[in-house]
């Protein structure tokens, strides 16, 4: 699998986390849980090997889009924060919902950010078989994410 397929795969899985939360009712407290921990474990993984692998390969392959890798790391910067609250918010407190609700808003806009106007420039730069070394490297380093939104190097800058 080449490494812009595997990051849309993960895209996929999150946006599916999403509309899960989003059909789960207002006083589902167990599920709006057990589903926000899955978010944070998937998107703490998305982070991380995006961040120690992606970014800079992308960013060496197509120049023209540092800016694109540095406010990518920016919104990293955000949801990993807004991660590591909702670890600790118990999902009956009045602000879990909205925190989760705009937590998935500033993922959906870094998402259609990356696949429609960044991942087709990285793609024609990098070609097949980078893409493709690539995703072995990210799917191996998957095991190695750290657990904690805060252990992200984003989330520190």
């Amino acid at each position: 699998m080449d490494g812009i397929v595997l990051l849309k795969e993960d895209h996929k899985t999150v946006e599916k986390l999403f509309k899960q939360f989003e059909k789960a009712g207002g006083d589902a407290y167990a599920e709006k849980r057990k589903i926000a921990d899955q978010v944070i474990e998937e998107l703490t993984t998305h982070t991380w090997i995006e961040e120690k692998i992606f970014y800079s390969a992308a960013r060496e392959a197509a120049p023209d889009t540092k800016d694109h890798v540095l406010e990518s790391v920016e919104e990293h910067h955000v949801v990993l924060w807004m991660l590591s609250e909702l670890k600790d918010l118990a999902p009956a407190d009045e602000r879990f919902d909205a925190k989760m609700t705009v937590l998935m808003e500033n993922v959906r806009h870094h998402v259609e950010e990356e696949e429609k106007e960044w991942f087709p420039i990285v793609r024609k730069a990098m070609g097949r078989n980078r893409l493709t070394e690539l995703g072995e490297q990210m799917e191996a380093a998957k095991k190695k994410a750290p657990g904690d939104p805060l252990a992200v190097p984003s989330a520190d800058q």
